[in-house]
């Protein structure tokens, strides 16, 4: 079980992620997670998924392209702590990853279905992984994360998102 990270065990940028967090077991949260938020986007249009709700904000299927993005590298990141990497991994310019993304050109189901794909990929990462793995800690963004505080900072960025989808977007 992959229980939730301890106050220092991640930068104070992602407490707002953590914060979304009920309850202590990373896993079930997570798996829960990927059957809730693939069935919220299975409610939302093509046609729906090409709205901003301003200008020059993300249209919701950029907000999706960002979080199987940001799942990637978290998920990445975890993968080198655990297996004992020492070398500093670097930060992300969301904004520079949006500009090269070809999200546009996609449909809003297969950056859904990428989700599904992304999400199994991280639950089968972390899926057996040792508690004393899952405590290692190394360097990300120029801060010190531990694995168990990215696993959970990508359920808290998820949820993030789907609030925001959810309360500016629908």
């Amino acid at each position: 079980m992959i229980r939730k990270p301890q106050v220092g065990e991640y930068n104070e940028f992602y407490a707002t992620y953590i914060s979304k967090i009920e309850g202590d077991n990373m896993m079930k949260l997570l798996r829960e997670q990927l059957t809730g938020f693939s069935s919220f986007l299975s409610a939302i249009s093509e046609e729906t998924s090409e709205y901003a709700y301003a200008p020059g904000k993300w249209s919701i299927k950029g907000v999706l392209a960002h979080i199987n993005d940001v799942e990637r590298i978290f998920a990445y990141r975890a993968l080198c702590i655990a297996r004992g990497e020492k070398t500093p991994l670097p930060g992300m310019d969301e904004n520079e990853y949006q500009a090269a993304s070809p999200y546009k050109i996609r449909t809003f189901s297969s950056l859904t279905d990428e989700f599904v794909a992304i999400r199994t990929a991280t639950l089968y990462l972390f899926e057996d992984m040792p508690e004393s793995d899952t405590l290692k800690v190394g360097t990300a963004s120029g801060h010190p994360v531990s694995v168990r505080a990215l696993a959970a900072m990508i359920y808290g960025h998820c949820e993030h998102h789907r609030g925001i989808i959810q309360n500016r977007y629908l």
